[in-house]
């Protein structure tokens, strides 16, 4: 059977322990013609002397040709029936040339000689003596590797009770080296292969514990350094193999505190300088975790540690995917050798490139980021240690520094190790769960007289190995990931002064602490792919900390301290650092501290390091005008707020727009040749996305420049690169929507600080006549479609009537072209689109427009995409909307202008859509309610509508009913209340009256979410008549459910809903006003009743609406006490005239029960005063 294979890679084979290649020459190949073993073959029955040597000559030449002969496998298998289990040393030989042809060629082995080989080495095992057992051993490893699936049946005799595996991983084992081989191929058992079965849990378990134990497990005096290293590295792979390709879950905490206590015991395994002893188990506390440091002699030994050594390797040239760790194969011995130099000296010579830049000096910084106490150098004091120490001060030889470099090494893949294995556990750990031993990995401020704790960050800090830092980090950076909630409660903006330490002041320390770390890293650091991990660690941290909580300053160090990377050779380190930078302007914008830094004049900025000032961009004076300070009216339309432009936004600018000026970096050679004319597309790309995040957040500071920012946009989508191209329509986007805030009706932003109108229609005509149309039209990129889609919808409807009719045209007919796009993301950018334009003055009243729009939007509404029926949903939701505006403001001729057939179309169109998901469902029911207030009674009487009607009636009423979500149920009660706005509909007669009436009662005294509760008493509040309630029994089933929705108005199991239970309150007591101003004498009896039972509770809800004064309660109606009054008034006054004429017929004292409130608050009001 043949079988196809693998190039020579033994350096990536995880089974190949590192220099295996190197100890174990092929002696193993020559064994047969060795004058020493002859003796062997003798003792040999006579065919198999015959064919051993013929066979591993077959063997040997297998070796010796570049590719292996594919019948290897079955050579393999050949060689083991001739050799018997009592013949132990060739069984060794056997067993060695398993595993040299299996890790070297990485042989794919079929399942008929997989299966004899693991029944031979399995039977080795059993009988053949224990110094076979290694060979053995190392032969089941390769045997097994990747073919875990394969070897079910052999499970029970490796991984039970009493397996072969648990036995030789005892930790009662003697023989360390056995130990090794059996947890190596015990972690290769536990490799997960695509689309196959994994382990069972039960050997999962196993497994897990015989690891945890290993990893757990001290070093005895008779175990070298390399092979426990090598031990612990097995073990470690091992787990992350579990929780990788195992996909398993740790949800109890013994089991989680024993693994992060051993995780992080290895993480500082071998550290120069460091020695610590870890508990059993960490448990999750939010205060500093137990870790005690052992003391460590300083003796003269220690610097040898660092000794360079003569034969480091070259560095690889190939670059290691994103986010992962790597295998480790043959590991690099002079990776321990690569160490930062972090002294001064190499400080100085890190910083040559920017000292002459107006950029900060990170070294004049270094104290203030680090808060060292007075009288000790900051860097110094942490790094004096790392220096290198010259060959001539090294007590050792030669060949004892090699060994001492070759221990490094190994040390230092223990430590990545366990770091990639931490990263693995914290994607099975549930965040909130993690976060409970933040404080055993994240480094917290030390106390007066105590030692700085061991964390993450002093790894980072002081690992001499570039890579172990660099782990480090993408730890740090995976547990700072979606932490935003957790950091949300630190707070240190006002001074401490209790006697114990809120969790909130401990986390902000933390914070504090992490920034100063980091930075202290990020200045002393000087490779450049652990600095680049340093920077996007800090974006990390920037994204999730609350800084309005926080004392300020913390931003201004970032952002003092990141600047001068931006001018950094490698291309990595520049476009980190403007994510960095992009993380500051959009974290919680605007912060005042922010926009200080945003304001700092342009000497702050970039003068000659690298980057070219945008001077040469069109006109260039436009960057350089004097504009007016801040308090001075603008001079230019756009109205300016700083003396000189943000010096941000020009260095985003002059990297997009702008030639380059400098060579060719190194790190430039993986982008394509257009970089030799512009910056790295990388780099241009991360600035458009700053410059967008930098108009979103601050975009009054932006707004001075808007025509040129548009000339950005322009000039980028003009470009041939697609993803230039999408990252201008996002800033053209950006621009869009904030002319749009500016022009809300509750905008804060002055007229006169606005952009004005005249600029805006200049804006977009420029966009207009340029790139957006082509852009729109670009079918091959849909993506680009979609934001340029975007982009078209965010312009301003003032400045929309402000365009030449021929451009207005244009905008349109584009919309409603893409509408028809086969491309579901086009055309569910279109639908949207649409809906915002339905909106527009200028366009609402054209009935023609109108019409088009209604039916683009329900042929889309019937799209077989999800995403495109749900923008439809809500463009039919504004459109109908956009019904009821002119049936108010236009009048009789917009309705009878209207189509009578595309307005039973849209009315089956959003019924059939209400029964769609939640995201349809919800706009779905607002259409219909809007389309059913909308109707006259002409289409009310016309058979053809009497169907569709009842139909959408119905599904209305099962929408409030459902158990769909809260939005949906909401946008169900709010359109109820609008079919109660028509006064051409039969309510009160019609048989549906009762179930939506029954529906919104049933709501509003038991729906959970009070903001439902709240719309359905608006909408049982809405009948202006008492005829529209029906019956006397429906009007009181009306009034009953509101009281009892009254007392019930703060019950709630869910505390985030107790804010909304006042607007509940208001909203209830003005439906029972309303239905009292209203109510038959054939009513009063049950109102009595009511009134006589729940009086005094009634009583204190309304006394306590009647002086909560000005209010705007959820309906949007702002009543104050007046208004109330009246209402109470009219109600006494209605009740006073129906109850005189009761007199003698029914003992009804509703009248005077309301009286005895309006003079109670009559009272209270005046004490009040008084």
């Amino acid at each position: 059977m043949y079988h196809p294979t693998v190039p020579h890679s033994t350096s990536q084979h995880p089974t190949a322990p590192h220099g295996l290649a190197r100890r174990r020459p092929r002696v193993f190949l020559h064994v047969f013609r060795s004058p020493p073993h002859d003796h062997v073959l003798s003792l040999l029955p006579s065919p198999t002397r015959s064919s051993l040597p013929h066979l591993f000559g077959r063997c040997e030449f297998c070796c010796r040709v570049p590719k292996p002969c594919r019948d290897v496998c079955a050579l393999l298998a050949q060689a083991c029936q001739l050799v018997h289990l009592d013949q132990e040393h060739l069984v060794s030989k056997v067993c060695q040339l398993i595993h040299h042809l299996l890790n070297r060629f990485q042989v794919m082995v079929d399942e008929q000689n997989l299966n004899f080989l693991l029944s031979y080495c399995i039977s080795a095992l059993k009988q053949c003596s224990s110094w076979t057992h290694v060979e053995i051993l190392q032969a089941l490893a390769a045997l097994v590797y990747n073919n875990g699936p394969k070897c079910q049946k052999y499970l029970p005799d490796l991984l039970g009770k009493t397996g072969l595996l648990v036995q030789f991983s005892d930790s009662a084992q003697p023989d360390v080296e056995l130990r090794r081989a059996a947890v190596r191929t015990m972690a290769n058992l536990c490799l997960s292969v695509p689309g196959q079965p994994y382990l069972d849990e039960s050997y999962r378990s196993v497994c897990f514990q015989t690891f945890l134990s290993v990893l757990q497990s001290s070093k005895t005096s008779d175990v070298d350094d390399i092979t426990f290293c090598m031990l612990l590295q097995n073990a470690l792979k091992g787990i992350q193999s579990l929780l990788n390709g195992g996909k398993m879950k740790l949800m109890q905490t013994d089991q989680i505190g024993s693994l992060l206590a051993v995780l992080k015991k290895c993480m500082f395994h071998g550290l120069p300088g460091l020695s610590i002893e870890m508990p059993t188990a960490l448990y999750p506390a939010p205060l500093p975790q137990y870790d005690k440091r052992s003391p460590v002699k300083q003796e003269q030994s220690e610097p040898a540690t660092f000794k360079q050594t003569g034969n480091r390797r070259k560095k690889s040239k190939g670059k290691q995917k994103k986010g992962e760790f790597g295998e480790e194969g043959k590991e690099d011995l002079g990776d321990a050798g690569n160490e930062s130099v972090l002294g001064a000296d190499m400080l100085k010579l890190h910083l040559g490139d920017v000292q002459n830049s107006p950029f900060s000096d990170p070294r004049t910084h270094a104290s203030d980021v680090a808060h060292v106490p007075a009288g000790k150098d900051p860097l110094s004091s942490r790094y004096t240690s790392w220096k290198r120490i010259s060959s001539s001060e090294s007590e050792y030889s030669d060949a004892e520094g090699g060994i001492q470099s070759k221990m490094r090494s190994y040390q230092a893949n223990v430590r990545q190790g366990a770091l990639a294995c931490f990263l693995s556990a914290i994607k099975s750990i549930e965040k909130r769960v993690l976060y409970g031993y933040w404080s055993a990995f994240v480094p917290d401020a030390p106390g007066i007289g105590s030692p700085q704790s061991v964390s993450l960050m002093t790894i980072a800090l002081k690992d001499p190995s570039p890579k172990t830092r660099a782990c480090a980090l993408q730890v740090l950076s995976a547990i700072l990931e979606g932490s935003k909630q957790f950091l949300s409660v630190a707070e240190d903006a006002n001074d401490h002064k209790r006697a114990f330490t809120p969790f909130s002041v401990t986390i902000a320390s933390s914070i504090r602490e992490l920034h100063r770390c980091l930075l202290l890293a990020l200045v002393a650091e000087s490779s450049s792919q652990t600095l680049t991990q340093i920077v996007k660690c800090l974006a990390n941290l920037v994204s999730n900390v609350p800084y309005s909580r926080l004392k300020p300053g913390l931003l201004t160090r970032v952002w003092n301290q990141i600047k001068p990377y931006i001018c950094h050779k490698d291309v990595n380190v520049r476009v980190s650092s403007l994510t960095l930078l992009g993380a500051i302007v959009s974290v919680q914008a605007p912060l005042p501290e922010v926009q200080l830094l945003l304001q700092q004049p342009s000497s702050s900025g970039l003068n000659n390091s690298g980057s070219a000032t945008p001077h040469r961009f069109n006109s260039s004076e436009q960057w350089r005008k004097a504009l007016p300070s801040e308090g001075e009216p603008p001079d230019n339309p756009a109205g300016c707020t700083s003396s000189e432009p943000c010096w941000l936004l020009r260095l985003c600018v002059s990297i997009i727009v702008l030639p380059r000026e400098d060579s060719c970096s190194d790190s430039d050679a993986n982008f394509p040749s257009f970089s030799s004319v512009y910056e790295p597309c990388p780099l241009r790309l991360e600035s458009l996305q700053v410059l967008a995040l930098l108009v979103k957040g601050y975009f009054p500071m932006a707004q001075s420049y808007f025509l040129e920012l548009g000339e950005v946009a322009c000039r980028c989508m003009e470009e041939m690169d697609p993803s230039i191209q999408l990252h201008g329509a996002k800033l053209l986007e950006e621009l869009g929507t904030g002319v749009l805030q500016q022009y809300k009706p509750d905008s804060a932003i002055a007229p006169d600080q606005r952009v004005p109108v005249s600029v805006v229609v200049t804006f977009w005509t420029m966009m207009l006549n340029g790139p957006l149309p082509g852009t729109l039209q670009n079918s091959p990129h849909a993506t680009l479609q979609t934001s340029a889609c975007d982009a078209l919808s965010s312009i301003l409807p003032e400045a929309f009537s402000s365009l030449q009719n021929d451009q207005q045209i244009l905008c349109v007919t584009l919309l409603l072209g893409l509408n028809h796009s086969e491309n579901p993301l086009v055309k569910a950018a279109a639908a949207r689109a649409l809906g915002v334009y339905i909106l527009f003055s200028c366009l609402r009243q054209d009935v023609m427009f109108v019409a088009d729009t209604a039916n683009a939007i329900l042929t889309s509404l019937h799209d077989k995409s999800p995403n495109v029926r749900a923008k439809a949903a809500w463009s039919l939701g504004n459109l109908t909307d956009t019904l009821i505006i002119n049936m108010e403001t236009v009048g009789q001729s917009f309705q009878e202008e209207f189509s009578d057939l595309l307005l039973l179309k849209m009315l089956r169109s959003a019924t059939e859509a209400s029964k769609d998901r939640d995201k349809v469902k919800s706009n779905a029911v607002r259409a219909l309610g809007n389309v059913l207030h909308f109707l006259q009674p002409y289409h009310i009487a016309n058979p053809r509508f009497r169907e569709a009607i009842e139909e959408s009636l119905q599904a209305l009423i099962s929408t409030v009913q459902s158990e769909a979500t809260m939005k949906v149920r909401w946008n169900a009660c709010y359109a109820l209340g609008n079919v109660f706005k028509n006064p051409a509909l039969p309510l009160g007669e019609a048989p549906w009256t009762t179930q939506a009436y029954s529906a919104l009662s049933s709501v509003v005294k038991s729906c959970k979410n009070f903001k439902v509760r709240i719309k359905s008493a608006m909408a049982l509040s809405i009948p202006s008549k008492r005829e529209c309630y029906g019956s006397t029994e429906q009007f009181c089933q009306i009034w009953s459910a509101l009281v009892i929705a009254l007392q019930k108005s703060e019950d709630t199991e869910d505390f985030l809903e107790f804010k909304y239970s006042a607007s509940l309150r208001t909203q209830i007591c003005q439906a029972l006003l309303h239905l009292l101003s209203l109510a038959r004498s054939t009513d009063l009896p049950v109102i009595w009743e009511t009134i006589r039972e729940n009086g005094d509770a009634i009583k204190s809800y309304v006394l306590q609406y009647l002086k909560s004064g000005v209010e705007e309660n959820e309906a949007g109606m702002h009543t104050d006490l007046y208004e109330r009054e009246r209402v109470l008034k009219g109600a006494i006054e209605h009740l006073g005239g129906i109850e005189k004429q009761l007199e003698g017929k029914a003992r009804v004292r509703v009248s005077a029960y309301l009286d005895d409130v309006l003079t109670n608050h009559a009272n209270a009001t005046e004490l009040t005063e008084a």
